[in-house]
């Protein structure tokens, strides 16, 4: 099978909230958009933010690599405390300045995206894209928190996101790379899927005996499960 980055859907919804560590309902309100009724009657409507395609059946894949790497950059942007609501005009801001498509997936983001964002913010005085960004050596760049996230980030040859590194984990280095493993979380030490170790954990067997059959460490195993415990919590 030929994946394409930007159209092949691997992951569900929930699936995919679970790896960028976020409610499924706040990734759901990213990929389909929301509709809500205020106490006055009025509607009030926001358009999807990120690639993917409504799923025939619930957990069904409907989201391809790109818009998870869409998602990764929101992510961001929410750790840093601002609301997506308040930066839906920046995200059409930095699509149209950058001139392309998926501007949240790619490589200009990070180059050019917080020198665009702190411009917008002057223009239209928002104080929600400003606090994104920060001057440092009469420089404009992301604040730390984004750019931590945008740091974990490699790209292909075209621009666009080709591999994400997964924040939630403190000893183990684990990334999804859609070009491996139907872009499905691996460990980068060894290259055991994520699944297959918390799998052979769940049939029983120790921790030490999980490490070995991978060759991970003791601690990289423990840190995974720390990881899938908190999210199924």
């Amino acid at each position: 099978m030929v994946i394409d980055r930007f159209t092949t859907p691997l992951y569900g919804i929930a699936e995919a909230a679970r790896y960028l560590a976020v409610p499924p309902s706040t990734f759901t309100t990213w990929a389909f958009g929301y509709q809500r009724r205020r106490r006055d009657g009025r509607a009030i409507e926001g358009k999807p933010v990120i690639t993917a395609a409504r799923p025939d059946r619930p957990n069904e894949a409907a989201v391809p690599f790109i818009g998870l790497a869409e998602g990764f950059a929101l992510a961001a942007f929410r750790q840093a405390g601002v609301p997506l609501q308040r930066i839906r005009p920046a995200i059409d801001a930095l699509e149209e300045e950058l001139g392309l498509a998926h501007a949240l997936a790619s490589r200009r983001l990070f180059t050019d995206g917080a020198e665009v964002l702190y411009d917008y913010a002057e223009h239209v005085g928002d104080e929600s894209a400003r606090e994104l960004v920060v001057v440092r050596n009469n420089q404009r760049v992301f604040s730390d928190i984004v750019a931590s996230y945008l740091r974990r980030v490699d790209f292909a040859s075209d621009g666009y996101a080709q591999v994400i590194t997964l924040p939630q984990y403190r000893t183990a280095t684990v990334t999804v790379d859609a070009a491996h493993a139907f872009g499905r979380p691996r460990f980068t030490h060894g290259g055991a899927k994520l699944e297959d170790v918390i799998d052979l954990f769940q049939a029983g067997e120790p921790v030490d005996v999980v490490a070995e059959e991978f060759g991970l460490s003791r601690d990289e195993v423990e840190d995974a499960l720390r990881v899938a415990t908190r999210t199924a919590a």
